[in-house]
């Protein structure tokens, strides 16, 4: 009796064996949604930017000494030649006399010399004089010729800092600061004031530290845009504001320009910092931002390939609330990625698409 009860419990088991074998011949591909890859523009940015000069020269003395007057104050346009300052000449003026009195002795030995010689050649020609005698007499007229040089140029150095005494505008443009004061005791170089020379203008915008400054972009002025070309930007990130400091020239002068120090309207198509270190900018797509999986080495997003679930590598440049921009070289517009349970994904599952109007039931259902 108990021999019939174990057979029949051992066929029992086998029949349950062979149902859930046939279960998992019949069960189909893992059902997922699917969305389109877009292609989007380069981000926009406004900031605000500054209007400068091309070329801002500082104005200091060649030499050094006590200001004597100051001629011209902040937001003064100037021309070339104008008179910005003056130092205290008292002591330039001592110094040229002393070099003129200098020169005036040297060209006097100079003077006696070049006699003695004409005396010692007339002499040495009659065989009056040694030829040692007379070389020496050369060699002191030689000698009495460079004193005299040489007093002549101390007497044109003095003459040139008694006119450096004297600070006059390098060119036409709009003084930005002055700094001098009378009375104030300036070194030799020390800047006094900073002039804006007339002329081409750019435009100065900070931007920031997440943001490479891009290569172009454009001016919002009164209801025109102007284009901007980026002529220099910092080599590193300014410390204190961590911005990026950039200098834009304008693609047309403009007559109504704004004026100097004037705070103006930019606009920019930029890509973060991280993507825009070389001049070949990556296309950015669009994902859903669940479409990202970052289970692996790197981010990555899953498409279907002869109905298995394939990966594909990809560059996150930003999360949005419920998309991603990322970059790749395998991605491309149109092309459809797995949008929803990619955490669940491993490579070569058997993955069918949903139909568009099921799958949105589906997320409505789950929602």
């Amino acid at each position: 009796m108990r021999k019939p009860a174990a057979f029949l419990c051992i066929a029992l088991l086998l029949t349950g064996c062979g149902d859930s074998s046939s279960r998992d011949d019949t069960a189909g591909p893992r059902r997922v949604k699917t969305a389109p890859v877009d292609t989007v523009k380069a981000p926009t940015i406004r900031l605000t930017g500054v209007i400068r000069a091309r070329y801002e020269t500082p104005q200091a003395f060649q030499v050094s000494g006590r200001i004597a007057t100051r001629e011209v104050d902040s937001g003064e346009k100037v021309t070339s030649g104008d008179v910005l300052f003056t130092l205290d000449d008292s002591d330039l003026r001592e110094s040229l006399t002393g070099a003129q009195a200098e020169l005036a002795s040297a060209s006097a030995s100079a003077a006696v010399a070049q006699a003695d010689l004409e005396r010692d050649r007339k002499m040495f020609q009659r065989d009056y004089l040694s030829q040692q005698a007379f070389d020496r007499a050369k060699l002191s007229a030689r000698q009495a010729d460079a004193e005299q040089e040489a007093a002549r140029t101390r007497v044109e150095q003095a003459q040139n800092a008694l006119d450096y005494a004297t600070l006059r505008a390098e060119d036409d443009g709009l003084l930005t600061r002055v700094s001098g004061e009378p009375g104030q005791i300036v070194d030799t170089g020390q800047p006094v004031a900073q002039l804006a020379r007339a002329g081409a203008r750019e435009v100065e915008v900070a931007f920031p530290s997440d943001v490479r400054p891009p290569a172009s972009g454009e001016l919002l002025l009164e209801g025109k845009r102007i284009g901007l070309e980026r002529r220099e930007v910092a080599g590193s990130v300014d410390p204190a504001s961590r911005t990026w400091q950039a200098r834009y020239r304008l693609a047309e002068s403009l007559p109504d320009a704004p004026g100097l120090g004037e705070v103006v309207r930019t606009r920019f198509a930029t890509a973060p910092a991280q993507l825009a270190g070389s001049a070949d900018t990556p296309v950015l797509y669009r994902v859903p931002a669940a479409a990202v999986d970052e289970r692996g080495e790197g981010a990555q997003v899953w498409h279907i390939v002869d109905g298995k679930a394939q990966t594909l590598a990809v560059d996150v440049a930003r999360m949005q609330r419920d998309r991603a921009l990322v970059s790749g070289e395998a991605l491309d517009a149109g092309m459809d990625v797995i949008a929803l349970g990619t955490h669940l994904l491993t490579l070569d599952m058997p993955v069918e698409a949903l139909e568009t109007e099921a799958a949105d039931a589906n997320e409505e259902s789950a929602s």
